[in-house]
């Protein structure tokens, strides 16, 4: 298995938790999916990492490299801009990029 994991890590102050997660389930998701670059997204919630609100992680799956560069290029700017507009200091994140080397499972 092959692949490129995008991560983006957000910690939500307590008083927008609900609304971001909303919003991030009903529209930003979908429209991240949307865009033709990630096969799969995953959320999680960070636990031992509060910093007066709650940190989530989304983990999105693109299959390359070449996949990540086009979503970087073409439609990153205007979706985290679209964060910043909705939830500004109470929605801050830091994303990193994780390759996939190797999978391992229980048979």
């Amino acid at each position: 298995m092959s692949g490129i994991i995008y991560n983006v890590t957000v910690n939500v102050s307590e008083n927008r938790v609900d609304e971001w997660l909303e919003w991030l389930r009903e529209e930003h998701i979908p429209q991240m999916l949307g865009l033709g670059v990630f096969g799969g997204a995953t959320l999680v919630r960070v636990l031992g990492f509060e910093q007066g609100g709650k940190t989530y992680a989304i983990q999105y799956r693109a299959e390359s490299m070449q996949a990540f560069e086009r979503y970087e290029q073409e439609f990153a700017p205007t979706l985290r801009a679209q964060m910043l507009e909705r939830f500004g200091e109470d929605a801050q994140g830091f994303r990193t990029m994780l390759e996939i080397v190797e999978s391992f499972s229980v048979n």
